[in-house]
């Protein structure tokens, strides 16, 4: 990622920003790293580094003398530290004038995904004089959208994990067809290979679960623990995963079947109500965009919760409706959730995301 620091500045003077300061130590802060394009590895990282962006004027660079070219293919002016004093002084002097400065902070630690900013630094921060906002917006902004070529692997990711679904529950209805024993670790192992063969990259294998097990969101099979997969049961299938290429973004789909006819009223009922919670949800954020209508990644969480609850099973919908997707699974813009945390972030054109509520 390249980043673009006359787009950022237009943004910060949009929201009322004096500045977007990035800091990271030792990788603790990859949203910041990922800003500053530093993800792709190279030189050493192993001391603080802080990189502010102003709503006008220069960049400043703050960092260390072991590692005083870290920052050199990005803009700006630089100042190098070594002792602390050092250090002190040259944040309080990046700091001085900027009276509300943006970083990867969420008040109360509401949204892990932006909070990665240190409690102390956010204090160093605050006791110059600046005020610490969350830059939520910022990052789904400026790391979160995807450009062309990341829709056109996202695109192509999700070709292929419907074929290795396909696959898989092809599978399951020759075995239960012939009759022949078969297992979840056996589905899911198979379904690792066709990932092989798709030239798809992941950071789990999928999810394998039937009967009881499909009830747990992130259960994973393995050859000491896995179920046979047996007749008239249902099969849960959760798999994600992304092209092997730089720049690529993940697809992640969940499907449900059934290895009996027909299917029994109190799956087919069950089944019925995520379905309808989905399209709720689904139906919230196309008519949103249709209208030009800002939307909250809560609003489209309770879109769908609604929909459960009305139904009685709102004690059994123990996780968010959806997350963001990006070059992790779990990526850094909006989730869909009022329930986890209240993700009061903008649903903005050009993010991903997933619907699966269940």
């Amino acid at each position: 990622m390249v980043i673009d620091v006359g787009a950022v500045q237009e943004a910060l003077r949009e929201e009322g920003l004096d500045g977007w300061l990035l800091y990271d130590f030792h990788g603790s802060n990859p949203i910041a790293r990922t800003v500053a394009g530093l993800d792709g590895g190279g030189g050493l990282t192993t001391r603080r580094w802080y990189y502010l962006i102003p709503a006008a004027g220069a960049p400043q660079a703050l960092v260390h003398r072991i590692e005083p070219n870290v920052l050199d293919h990005l803009p700006g002016d630089r100042r190098a530290y070594a002792g602390r004093e050092q250090l002190e002084a040259g944040l309080a002097a990046m700091v001085h004038g900027h009276a509300r400065l943006a970083m990867e902070y969420s008040p109360g630690g509401a949204i892990p995904y932006v909070s990665r900013v240190d409690a102390g630094t956010v204090d160093a921060v605050r006791r110059l004089g600046a005020a610490v906002v969350s830059s939520g917006d910022l990052v789904q902004r400026f790391e979160a959208v995807w450009d062309e070529p990341a829709t056109a692997t996202h695109r192509a990711a999700s070709a292929a994990l419907y074929r290795i679904k396909d696959r898989a529950f092809a599978l399951i209805a020759e075995r239960m067809e012939t009759r022949s024993p078969v297992s979840e670790f056996e589905v899911q192992q198979a379904m690792c290979a066709w990932f092989d063969e798709e030239g798809l990259i992941s950071d789990s294998p999928p999810v394998v679960a039937s009967q009881e097990n499909s009830g747990n969101p992130h259960y994973l099979p393995s050859a000491g623990d896995s179920r046979a997969i047996s007749r008239d049961e249902v099969v849960l299938l959760d798999l994600w995963g992304k092209q092997d290429a730089a720049g690529a973004v993940f697809a992640d789909i969940t499907w449900v079947g059934y290895t009996g006819s027909p299917v029994p009223e109190r799956y087919a009922s069950v089944f019925g109500v995520a379905r309808d919670a989905r399209d709720a949800a689904v139906a919230l954020v196309s008519d949103a965009a249709a209208d030009g209508r800002e939307l909250r990644g809560w609003e489209v969480d309770r879109a769908a919760r609604s929909v459960i609850e009305g139904a009685g099973f709102g004690d059994q919908f123990v996780h968010r409706t959806g997350h963001s997707l990006g070059e992790a699974v779990h990526g850094n813009g909006v989730h869909m959730d009022d329930y986890e945390t209240h993700d009061d972030r903008r649903l903005l054109p050009g993010t991903g995301f997933t619907i699966e509520p269940g």
